[in-house]
């Protein structure tokens, strides 16, 4: 088993949809980014390269390649999950931590558990995220934007009962 963690910040940019855990959050600026902006998807991605000691997400989706401009970053999270299984891991289970002042997150975390679970193909209870205030202090209690930390648990795919010993198991969680 391995663990690796992730972080990643934005600010809020008007016009733009706001995407955390792909799902869209309407009624609230998006995230700046060279992607969607998705602040969530983005420390998960770290937590899982970390893991697998891949790499960050800025090496394998630089921002200078136009390729990933605008892109759906559970695009890239699906892609990272190839890169995972290709060293011969699966995830395990991810924690999130959501730091901002608004909006508020309790209301979708249940859908943002169930896409995050179906593009790492584990169960929704294998995904936790959690809303957090950041009391007023910084650019983030000032209300500019979020904060996301991440950790990623990973074990070998020969872990898992049904991969048949070959290191690549298609079991879903």
């Amino acid at each position: 088993m391995r663990i690796g963690t992730g972080y990643d910040s934005h600010r809020f940019e008007q016009g733009r949809q706001l995407m955390l855990g792909g799902v869209n959050i309407p009624g609230h600026p998006g995230l700046s980014g060279h992607s969607d902006g998705d602040a969530i998807a983005h420390a998960v991605i770290d937590a899982i390269l970390g893991a697998a000691a891949a790499g960050d997400i800025g090496s394998h989706f630089p921002q200078e390649d136009d390729t990933w401009k605008g892109a759906d970053s559970m695009d890239l999270l699906e892609q990272t999950r190839r890169v995972l299984e290709e060293r011969g891991f699966r995830v395990v289970n991810i924690d999130v931590t959501v730091i901002c002042e608004r909006p508020k997150i309790a209301p979708h975390i249940d859908a943002m558990k169930k896409r995050l679970g179906a593009v790492l193909q584990v169960t929704s209870d294998r995904v936790s995220i959690k809303g957090k205030s950041n009391e007023g202090l910084g650019w983030i209690g000032a209300g500019e934007g979020v904060a996301v930390h991440s950790v990623a648990l990973i074990d070998q795919c020969s872990n898992f009962p049904d991969s048949g010993g070959t290191g690549r198991g298609s079991r879903t969680l």
